[in-house]
């Protein structure tokens, strides 16, 4: 019997594989933390939401509204809340950096760490090594919650 697990999924808002991936966990019946829909229904943390120009701060601008705007910090540890949560984390390809320090920092906890790749060429990651398990599809990644 596979015993369910408490998955953290981390990707990108750009991912569109993202909503698929929860949703096909969820259906396997695993508990999963969904960054676009933290817990309670709230909206997920996006950098639209401090400035629309946020892409273009400066290194001085993008330091001061990391350390000191609230909506930052709020989603940071509602994020942080769900790693520490999860027992596995799934990272779905292609991602930013913020999913790959975010798969980084579950490795580091002994948490079971699995890559799903991109369906389409893009640049290899040396590091994925310290990931548990690469796979190439979501029923590869089912079959390893196992």
């Amino acid at each position: 019997m596979t015993r369910m697990k408490r998955i953290y999924v981390a990707s990108s808002w750009r991912n569109e594989e993202q909503p698929t991936v929860v949703s096909t966990l969820r259906s396997a019946g695993h508990e999963v933390y969904d960054f676009r829909n933290p817990w309670l229904g709230q909206g997920g943390f996006s950098w639209r939401e401090i400035a629309p120009e946020w892409q273009q701060w400066t290194p001085a601008q993008y330091l001061k509204i990391l350390l000191r705007h609230p909506t930052v910090g709020h989603g940071f540890l509602t994020d942080l809340r769900a790693m520490k949560w999860a027992d596995t984390c799934v990272m779905v390809r292609p991602c930013g950096r913020s999913a790959h320090l975010e798969l980084g920092w579950m490795a580091g906890a002994g948490k079971h760490t699995i890559i799903l790749l991109a369906q389409q060429p893009e640049e290899p990651e040396l590091m994925a090594l310290l990931a548990d398990d690469i796979c190439l599809s979501i029923g590869e990644v089912l079959e390893r919650l196992k």
